[in-house]
């Protein structure tokens, strides 16, 4: 082990001064790295022109790969770098990879005709592509040996100390998490360029890279106070080929006619010592504990994916806030970092007062269990929101809704019901009708004949029917067959003048809006929004051309039919195709609340646990064997999402809540037939050991030759 000038380890209220470097390096870290991953899904959207399906598959990959990295930075560390070394080495990695990132998203820097769009958009992908997979290399390969290395600074007799440390370094991760997933997407808003102004993707993915680039700094800052233990040699192999001979040892000697022995593993004393098996039964003792950890990582990253699809389907004003969808996750970063100090300084002390023996396993299997809770927390705010959902058409169904942008009453009438419309109005929602069913519709007004209407009506879809005269309409199928997305509200707009008009929304345009005729929806945020309407004749040019729409909330969808006042000037008359979000995002908080709590007693102390249960030459291994559990619930969640057939949302939350709860009594028992170990005492033992065979063996060789002389 490599130490300071001193052996004595500066410290600063019991602490090693040095795990102060290692804090600001994490939370500088994680950061650069949640704050470059908030944007991501937008950037592929957005700037590089991928669908949903395409960004989100890209998006999980990089993530997975995030997580299954740690196992070839556990093994660079422990085998041959030695954690500090591989820390600074991937770190610089990290830091490419982040810069790569930001380069990508220049639109500058292919836009040669400077039109303001990427003239080679393969070049952007090739850098974005290759900027996250350093990022994934970096960012996994240091995980497992950060929280490694930092608890490595501390002497025996300093676990209160270590156990606090590790709270502390979790509370890093979280504030940085916390901060940059509200800085990094308010710097992607602001416009810049040099030709053209956009989206400053640039300037938010720059600054994730500059506090890389900060962190990487901090822990070279910090290096001569740390303690650095050296690599012993190529631990992973060394592992790997005991288990094979143990397993292949046992294998030959099955016959009952040799006797069994104690462990499993005791197979392979005929080739190996006694201190590599003693450490591989402890490193394969908790890895067998690891098996249903994962579960619970398939409920806790669902807080990105299905939580935030929930809260598309809720109303954002809580209080005087207004709160985005996406921004609800800000709620567990929030709660970590009020609810870590909590439990280390209040509920931990209070539960140790009463007696009870709080292990770290038995905090573990709390930790799922309250995850589970939350998820059927989420099923039942799932229930609310299901019974304020609109109805939209079976496989076999279509849903009409007729809209008159006439001057005068119209008489509409379906199979089994006839509805009569005013001008300028709509029916009383959409009528659902059974395909095969619809067997006529037809149109008349007083004094006019009837005018059947011939369409081939989609099924499974909504359409609204255009009358304007007798003998004059139009069906238009809806393109909206679910909530929008993420909170946003949908506007389309229905020119009833007889002339092609351009239409622009806040930032976005309706080009070329026909006679009596629909545009396709588009989607907003929040809020009013100004509407300029551009006509070359019908429009006097005295008329004000900018209108004003009505204030946008969560979740709608609205139709504004364009029409004119007795003056000639536009007018615009809003009809509702769906109706706002009701229930509020504040129903959220419980369930967040609980898979918060949950994270808190089951991966603070999943991180200590698998620092302290571990043999001083894998504990980088184990801490990546810690973070592989991530990498398979995700997993988990795909294949479920893939494969999943629920009807019903609460249904599928329902589902991974059970799953949850069984893997969490099957832990539970587990948890009852592990004993802890404490490997510095073994590994001690074992110094003892050699060292007094070592003496033997000395004496014997001094002895030996005096004898001889005298002989």
């Amino acid at each position: 082990m490599e130490k300071t000038d001193s052996d004595e380890m500066q410290g600063c209220f019991g602490y090693p001064l040095s795990i102060f470097f290692i804090v600001v390096n994490e939370f500088c870290e994680r950061f650069s790295y949640y704050g470059m991953r908030a944007l991501l899904i937008l950037y592929f959207r957005r700037f590089i022109g991928w669908d949903d399906n395409l960004s989100t598959a890209i998006y999980h990959t990089f993530v997975a790969l995030c997580y299954l990295t740690p196992i070839l930075g556990a093994l660079i560390a422990d085998s041959w770098l030695g954690k500090f070394k591989t820390i600074v080495s991937l770190s610089i990695v990290y830091t490419i990879g982040q810069a790569v990132t930001a380069v990508s998203s220049i639109n500058d820097l292919t836009d040669f005709n400077k039109d303001g769009t990427p003239d080679n958009l393969s070049v952007h992908v090739a850098l974005s592509m290759i900027g996250l997979a350093l990022i994934a290399l970096g960012t996994g390969g240091i995980k497992p040996c950060v929280s490694a290395f930092g608890g490595d600074q501390f002497e025996e007799g300093q676990e209160k100390q270590r156990n606090r440390f590790f709270s502390i370094f979790y509370l890093a991760i979280n504030a940085g998490s916390l901060i940059s997933t509200i800085v990094t997407p308010m710097l992607r808003v602001h416009e810049c360029g040099i030709y053209s102004q956009k989206a400053c993707y640039p300037l938010a993915f720059g600054v994730p890279a500059a506090l890389m680039a900060v962190s990487l700094i901090v822990f070279v800052i910090g290096s001569g106070m740390y303690k650095k233990f050296q690599p012993q040699g190529n631990v992973m192999g060394k592992v790997v080929k005991c288990i094979g001979f143990a397993l292949k040892n046992r294998f030959r000697h099955r016959s009952k006619q040799f006797p069994k022995r104690e462990h499993w593993l005791d197979w392979a004393k005929e080739k190996y010592d006694e201190r590599l098996i003693s450490q591989i039964k402890m490193v394969t003792k908790v890895m067998f504990l690891y098996i249903p950890l994962p579960m619970f990582w398939a409920l806790f990253d669902q807080q990105g994916s299905r939580w935030t699809l929930q809260a598309t389907a809720m109303s954002g004003k809580i209080g005087l806030l207004e709160v985005q969808p996406d921004q609800m996750q800000t709620v567990n970063a929030i709660l970590i970092v009020v609810m870590v100090p909590i439990m280390d300084a209040v509920v931990y002390p209070l539960i140790a007062k009463c007696g009870f023996n709080f292990t770290s396993l038995k905090r573990m299997t709390v930790g799922m269990f309250l995850a589970s809770m939350a998820f059927v927390m989420a099923a039942i705010v799932q229930l609310e929101i299901d019974k304020t959902l609109p109805v939209f058409p079976k496989q076999n169904e279509v849903q009409i809704k007729v809209l008159n942008i006439g001057n005068g009453a119209m008489n509409v009438s379906f199979p089994g019901t006839v509805v009569t419309v005013s001008q300028m109005s709509q029916s009383d929602g959409f009528m659902t009708f059974d395909v095969d069913k619809l067997t006529s519709i037809n149109i008349s007004s007083t004094g006019s004949s009837v005018i059947p209407v011939t369409y081939n009506f989609e099924q499974g879809h909504r359409h609204t029917l255009l009358v304007w005269a007798p003998n004059n309409y139009r069906v238009v199928k809806d393109g909206l067959n679910q909530k929008p997305e993420k909170g946003e509200n949908g506007i389309r707009f229905i020119n009833s003048l007889n002339e092609s008009l351009n239409i622009t929304m806040g930032d976005k345009v309706y080009v070329n809006v026909t006679s009596h005729n629909a545009s396709e929806y588009q989607f907003f945020s929040l809020g009013t929004k100004n509407i300029t309407i551009s006509a070359t004749q019908q429009i006097s040019q005295n008329c004000t051309k900018v209108l004003q729409s009505s204030n946008l909330e969560f979740g709608s969808a609205y139709t504004y039919v364009i029409g004119t006042q007795s003056t000639g000037c536009p007018e615009l008359h809003m009809f509702e195709d769906i109706s706002p979000n009701t229930v509020n995002m504040a129903l959220q908080i419980p369930q967040y609340f609980l898979i918060t709590c949950g994270e808190v007693v089951f991966s603070v102390t999943g991180l200590e646990f698998s620092y302290s249960q571990a043999p001083s030459n894998m504990k980088s291994v184990l801490q990546a064997g810690w973070l592989l559990t991530v990498a398979v619930g995700n997993i988990i969640v795909l294949i479920v999402a893939g494969a999943g057939q629920f009807s019903e949302q609460w249904a599928e939350y329902i589902l991974f809540a059970a799953l949850l709860l069984v893997v969490c009594v099957i832990f539970a028992i587990m948890a009852r037939f592990y004993t802890y170990v404490n490997p510095a005492e073994i590994e001690a033992q074992f110094d003892d050991d050699e060292k007094k065979n070592l003496e033997k063996m000395n004496v014997y060789s001094t002895v030996t030759p005096v004898s001889q002389t005298q002989m």
